[in-house]
């Protein structure tokens, strides 16, 4: 039992760690208020176009829907981190990162919105185009609130799993919580700084979990 402490939960190198850890966790919560808002204007950009009628627009929306969401996000990171430097594009994880995730968060959302608007009645919009709005502010007036407050669990879920992926960026180096943890255990010799992420991930989305449960229960409550 006392190897597995030492190995685990020193705390003398939980107390050593915890500067390095902190920054990561900082850098962590700076890459989620980038890449969550990121993968949403995609996601919407793409759920408005999916109601184009012209099939030169959906056609080739629902190829780009498709391929990005059967596209391993980490496959996609390192393609983009190792290969735009051979177009001519020298950026950083933090760029490569978001231009990831804005891909293929983007196509998640998108179809989370997009089944969200379409459980919206055709005669809402009717309704209000009657009353002299525009198909556009129609949209976003009347069916983008209502779709959202639908689809607020499954939102939500999509974006446990968003923060839970911007660990992907310690493969390029972006110095977010998992990669700073790892930094601090190749220093100390100790996993005690991985454990130490760990609960920090638990403890940050552990909130969000339950509001999502709650959200799921009552939204269950809601069709009995």
């Amino acid at each position: 039992m006392d190897e597995l402490i030492q190995s685990f939960f020193n705390v003398e190198i939980a107390a050593a760690a915890l500067p390095i850890v902190i920054q990561g966790l900082l850098n962590t919560i700076l890459l989620s208020l980038l890449v969550v808002p990121l993968g949403l204007l995609g996601g919407l950009i793409l759920a408005l176009l999916a109601h184009s009628r012209s099939p030169l627009v959906r056609w080739p929306l629902i190829a780009w829907v498709d391929f990005f969401r059967a596209f391993p996000p980490l496959v996609l990171l390192i393609l983009l981190f190792a290969g735009l430097p051979f177009a001519g594009l020298e950026l950083g994880g933090f760029a490569c990162v978001a231009i990831a995730f804005f891909l293929n968060t983007g196509a998640y959302y998108g179809e989370i919105l997009r089944a969200g608007i379409e459980s919206i009645p055709n005669g809402q919009v009717e309704a209000a185009r009657s009353t002299g709005l525009s198909r556009l502010q129609a949209m976003i007036y009347i069916v983008l609130p209502q779709a959202v407050r639908n689809v607020l669990p499954d939102l939500l879920s999509n974006t446990l799993e968003v923060v839970k992926l911007t660990s992907l960026g310690s493969v390029v180096a972006v110095p977010e919580l998992l990669y700073q943890a790892r930094q601090a255990q190749s220093l100390t010799f100790n996993p005690t700084p991985i454990v130490m992420a760990a609960v920090v991930y638990f403890l940050i989305l552990w909130p969000m979990v339950r509001v999502l449960s709650r959200l799921e229960n009552r939204a269950l409550a809601a069709r009995r």
